[in-house]
């Protein structure tokens, strides 16, 4: 066991787990950190996706580790009060149905938009590509990036 300091959210939080923990499990069962989803375990669906240094990353397979000093951003971070436009939109597209992975969606919304401010149909189906929802809700995603676009 070895003790990391992680920024997540503009603070410093410790955690002292083995060097192969993946971040998901330090957010989630070490730190109460619940908006990050487990999926698949493998990084193949996005439920779990954080920012790691503005760039949208699988913590489900990124090793505590390997975060070192880079700022990570989870969905409790991107707002405190729920009023980024990604999440507006999210709500004015009705975009949800179950919400498992929305979390991991606007997570990685939002490092396309950091990446692209106004990213065309074709660049944000590219981005999410590697989100998977299970309710198919992929039209009102690209609608809502669209309309967030527009407003950030």
């Amino acid at each position: 066991m070895e003790k990391f300091t992680l920024k997540i959210n503009g603070e410093s939080k410790e955690v002292t787990a083995e060097d192969d923990m993946p971040l998901l499990w330090a957010l989630r069962d070490m730190l109460g950190m619940k908006g990050t989803k487990f999926g698949c375990g493998q990084a193949l669906c996005g439920a779990c996706t954080v920012l790691v240094d503005g760039e949208a990353m699988r913590s489900c397979s990124l090793p505590v580790s390997a975060v070192g000093d880079q700022e990570v951003v989870t969905i409790e971070g991107l707002s405190e009060n729920g009023d980024h436009a990604l999440q507006k939109a999210w709500v004015e597209h009705i975009v949800p149905q179950c919400g498992y992975c929305q979390t991991g969606q606007i997570m990685n919304a939002a490092a396309l938009l950091n990446r692209n401010p106004n990213p065309s149909d074709e660049e944000i189906e590219s981005s999410m590509a590697g989100n998977l929802c299970r309710c198919g809700t992929y039209n009102r995603i690209k609608d809502a990036i669209k309309t967030a676009s527009q407003n950030i």
